[in-house]
């Protein structure tokens, strides 16, 4: 199995303080891969230096077989990131917001409604501006616009924030149809009993680097 995330020895810094202290991890194509430890532990740092969203000091790391210490921005175009805050275009309609990632990776007009029809964003939602939404409907939007790039890499911070139970559920099936696709999934979370039933391989953090790991031999 091929490595889409191989990171070895890896040291980040935010300003002067270290949130990855080398950090050694390899995750493979189709892993759904959970997340854990305390606030602080290095989970979110971890996800946005796979985004090429902070810089890697020091180490070796690899993502989609991109070296990131060369060019972090390189394998944006093959992954999606979806972060504690949503960065949704407030002023745009639904479907606007929706159809601008579509274009960015060469998806038609009826992805975009298929993508907002399998996270269960309602139709008479879609003209609607963002800014008007609640945070749920905002969140089912953000992930649309995920579903819709149908990324080789997901990259995720606490995923099932805002949801309803429902809803949750949906993402769930969601991932684990992306994951049987062969897109790897990669995931922090808290919530534990959800969590731990999409997972393949449990991480814990802390300290910004690898505590336990359930997948190591």
């Amino acid at each position: 199995m091929s490595a889409v995330v191989e990171f070895e020895e890896v040291v980040a810094v935010a300003g002067s303080f270290p949130v990855l202290t080398g950090i050694d991890l390899r995750v493979d194509q189709g892993e759904v891969v959970l997340l854990r430890g305390e606030n602080g532990a290095g989970k979110t740092s971890f996800l946005r230096a796979c985004a090429g969203l902070i810089s890697v000091s020091s180490g070796g790391a690899h993502v989609l077989g991109f070296d990131m210490r060369v060019d972090r921005r390189a394998p944006r175009r093959y992954m999606g990131l979806l972060g504690h805050e949503n960065n949704l275009y407030r002023d745009l309609w639904v479907r606007e917001h929706v159809e601008f990632r579509a274009s960015a990776v060469g998806a038609t007009e009826s992805d975009t409604d298929a993508a907002l029809l399998r996270v269960g964003v309602s139709k008479k939602l879609w003209t609607v501006p963002i800014g008007s939404l609640s945070a749920g409907q905002r969140r089912k939007v953000a992930i649309a616009s995920l579903v819709v790039g149908r990324p080789r890499l997901w990259l995720l911070d606490e995923p099932h924030a805002s949801l309803d139970s429902e809803s949750r559920e949906n993402l769930d099936l969601i991932l684990a149809e992306a994951s049987q696709l062969g897109a790897t999934i990669i995931f922090a979370s808290h919530e534990s009993p959800v969590s731990n039933e999409i997972a393949s391989r449990v991480i814990t953090m802390g300290g910004g680097r690898v505590l336990e790991d359930s997948g190591a031999s």
